[in-house]
């Protein structure tokens, strides 16, 4: 099926299980604007916006993620430091999987002059800017979970709300191109914090202060040109909440493509997660590196510079041949050969040839599987919950995947295990993708 026989405008569907009740029949102009399908294509100026801001969330997340933890876990407690990583990873993991779609189910329903999505960009920053800041003194492993809780609270409100106003803006046509530009500034933000934990050289302080500022100040551009349409209150359904609390309740007989896609997109990303995350113990404790802090930006650095060349071929190749499944298929079966490539070759090179493979698959996956989620979605009047739900896929294995990782370095065999893992899954999510019947 071509992108133009795509399924019908979400407008058009019955109501979800989102708990929305229907939408009063006194829609007027200003409702086409907030709910209807878009066809008219964002401006450059918006797309910039919107890169930007997930330059600035990924780095917060990935500087932490990938050194800042896991030297302060060393610091606290060096032998340790796997369980003391795993424990804060792992539950600021948990928050995100509340926050995510919560805060866009609370973006779906925002009535503000703002728009629906842009307070909660500014409000989630704030909050994350902060708690980076407390992050950076916390001397005790409780004070590091509550910090790293609070830095995901924040920063996944402000994500829900940015990835909702995607669907909310951008017509199909033109969402293969920019969820390639948004996976282009997901990996700039992930390269910047690879190079603020490289040059901080372990100063905590200086470096969450840079992660903080790097946030703060890159969702001005969109804030400044949110082109974010406001709900008119009219159209906000009453609250109840047992409609809201079951609306994050998606029923898979009912919607299963939406099921579909939410099951690959989690085993991809736990592949993706296994195979990254306890690269900096593996370069220190396997590889033996002298420097695994500048290790983990080199290695960063080709996976960065590949997923955003793929990203943004991908994505528009994607819009021309109006097809999505082959393309989500063939990026995931590379990220699975990454994590392969590492487990059977777990010196210095195989390291770089992972990191190579594991770019051009995933950059071609972030932008082409993010515009077929897309189109997916149930119903406009939810698309904020609705992706919240799907992100839930990306977060959800960072609890995941940071247990199955401890287990597998300390109780099965070690980072052999670990990638091999990785790589089984990966291939069982590129094996599902074919269930997905209303997109091809």
């Amino acid at each position: 099926m071509s992108l133009s026989d795509s399924p019908a405008a979400p407008d058009s569907t019955p109501p979800s299980d989102a708990g929305s009740a229907a939408l009063p029949a006194v829609a007027s102009e200003r409702s086409t604007a907030a709910l209807a399908e878009p066809t008219t294509k964002v401006t450059a100026r918006w797309v910039t916006g919107l890169v930007l801001v997930n330059v600035g969330i990924n780095a917060a997340f990935f500087g932490p993620i990938n050194v800042f933890i896991a030297m302060q876990a060393t610091g606290i407690d060096e032998a340790n430091k796997e369980a003391i990583a795993s424990l804060v990873l792992g539950c600021g993991a948990a928050v995100s999987l509340v926050a995510n779609p919560l805060f866009g189910a609370l973006s779906d329903r925002t009535v503000s002059g703002f728009g629906r999505r842009s307070p909660w960009v500014l409000a989630g920053a704030v909050l994350a800017v902060a708690a980076l800041l407390a992050m950076s003194g916390a001397t005790a492993v409780a004070l590091m979970v509550l910090f790293w809780c609070l830095v995901q609270l924040g920063a996944n409100a402000a994500y829900a709300a940015i990835t909702a106003a995607i669907p909310d803006r951008v017509p199909v046509l033109q969402r293969g191109g920019v969820g390639g530009l948004a996976a282009l500034g997901q990996t700039a933000g992930i390269l910047l914090g690879a190079v603020f934990g490289a040059v901080v050289s372990g100063n905590f302080l200086v470096g969450y202060t840079m992660c903080a500022a790097a946030l703060l100040f890159s969702v001005l551009p969109y804030l400044f040109h949110r082109n974010d349409p406001p709900l008119p209150r009219e159209l906000r359904p009453p609250f109840s909440w047992g409609s809201f609390l079951r609306g994050f309740w998606i029923s898979p007989a009912r919607h299963p493509d939406f099921a579909w896609a939410w099951l690959t997109r989690f085993l991809v990303n736990v592949c993706n997660q296994l195979t990254i995350v306890y690269l900096i113990f593996f370069l220190t404790d396997v590889l033996k590196l002298e420097n695994p802090a500048l290790g983990v930006l080199i290695l960063t650095g080709i996976y960065a510079a590949l997923v955003m060349v793929t990203a943004v071929i991908a994505g528009p190749w994607s819009d021309r041949v109006g097809k999505r499944k082959p393309f989500v298929i063939g990026s995931s079966v590379l990220i699975a050969v990454a994590g392969l490539t590492m487990a059977l070759f777990p010196v210095w090179p195989g390291a770089l040839i992972g990191a190579g493979i594991l770019g051009v698959g995933f950059g071609a996956y972030l932008a082409v599987d993010f515009a077929l989620l897309t189109q997916v979605l149930p119903q406009a009047a939810d698309r904020g919950k609705d992706m919240g739900v799907i992100n839930v896929a990306a977060s959800l294995p960072q609890v995941f995947a940071t247990g199955l990782a401890y287990l597998a370095v300390t109780q099965f065999g070690g980072y052999v295990t670990l990638f091999t893992t990785a790589a089984v899954i990966g291939l069982l999510g590129a094996v599902f993708v074919v269930k997905i019947r209303s997109v091809a």
